[in-house]
């Protein structure tokens, strides 16, 4: 097991407190520049779409045990086929309302998600989140999330269809992933990290897919990311890293080191299984990856419909 001062001592590596000046709450996405999106652009070769969301309905992961109150989103109808006005050629309308958490099926996890030891990103007080919100870190201080993406497909990798339970994705096996695609990863890349866990949730294993342990990203992974200058990251499973993790008395080591020390935004809940299958055939693994949450408010999460483009 790691011991604390192992990982401050890795949190010290990696911290970007201040790197964007006092003020940041953008975090590592600042490092899609302009420059990047054009890049990201010019990876487009086939015109292939490969949408990474799972559907929001009561079907979906959530149990509301693993974070108390997050359920699978509630959709009824808030009207179904209401004439407008009178007469036989009047117009009739049909609405929906939903109640759902924002992180209820395939999200982003917003800076101001995870506190630790009384502060978030940048050394902004946890106190700044009240019963409004998120008055800092919100997800909408993300801004755009578009830029190139790079599938590390650990599970082909591996040679199997999905990894076993509790396989720790580490700094090692990322960077040798990245070495067999021979896909470098460069700076303002986002990166999705393909474990296989998904494959449960499709073929209809629910609680397989949410049960621990799952394979999920172990502790050192941040130096990684912090090392290639990721902009954000993603995986298709619910937890995102080990649990139970590797430094037992931080508990969520990956996303106190990834939210609060670097400020990178992190995803989870994606489906990869098709975008890897597509990426395997021809060994092509970036492309132009456009994740933009939905703009609620000071809100400490996002949904989101990403949308990958080879």
């Amino acid at each position: 097991m790691v011991t604390v001062d192992q990982f401050d001592e890795l949190a010290s590596k990696i911290d970007n407190w201040g790197r964007w000046g006092p003020d940041d709450e953008r975090g590592t996405l600042n490092l899609v520049t302009p420059e990047v999106v054009v890049k990201a652009a010019r990876s487009v070769v086939s015109g292939e779409t490969f949408p990474l969301a799972m559907g929001l309905s009561l079907d979906g992961p959530q149990t509301g045990a693993g974070v108390p109150g997050r359920i699978n989103p509630v959709r009824t109808m808030l009207g179904i086929n209401v004439p407008i006005a009178e007469g036989e050629h009047a117009a009739a309308w049909s609405d929906d309302v939903v109640y759902s958490p924002v992180q209820a099926a395939t999200h982003w996890d917003a800076l101001s998600h995870v506190s630790h030891r009384g502060l978030m990103y940048n050394g902004i007080p946890a106190d700044s989140i009240d019963s409004s919100g998120a008055t800092r870190l919100a997800m909408e201080a993300a801004g755009p999330i578009v830029s190139r993406g790079v599938l590390l497909d650990v599970a082909r990798y591996e040679g199997v269809d999905r990894l076993p339970p509790g396989y720790p994705v580490t700094r090692d096996v990322l960077a040798a992933v990245e070495q067999a695609q021979d896909s470098p990863v460069e700076e303002g890349d986002i990166v999705l990290i393909r474990t296989g866990q998904a494959r449960r949730f499709l073929e209809g294993d629910k609680n397989g897919y949410r049960n621990r342990p799952v394979p999920a990203l172990d502790w050192d992974a941040p130096l990684y990311f912090h090392e290639r200058g990721v902009a954000a990251t993603a995986t298709d499973n619910m937890s995102f890293e080990l649990l139970p993790s590797s430094v037992p008395e931080v508990v969520l080591p990956v996303h106190v080191l990834c939210l609060v020390r670097m400020g990178m935004v992190q995803g989870q809940n994606f489906v990869l299984e098709d975008l890897g299958a597509a990426c395997a055939v021809d060994r092509r693994y970036t492309f132009h990856l456009g994740a933009m949450p939905e703009p609620f408010l000071r809100s400490t999460g996002g949904m989101v419909h990403p949308v990958a483009v080879r």
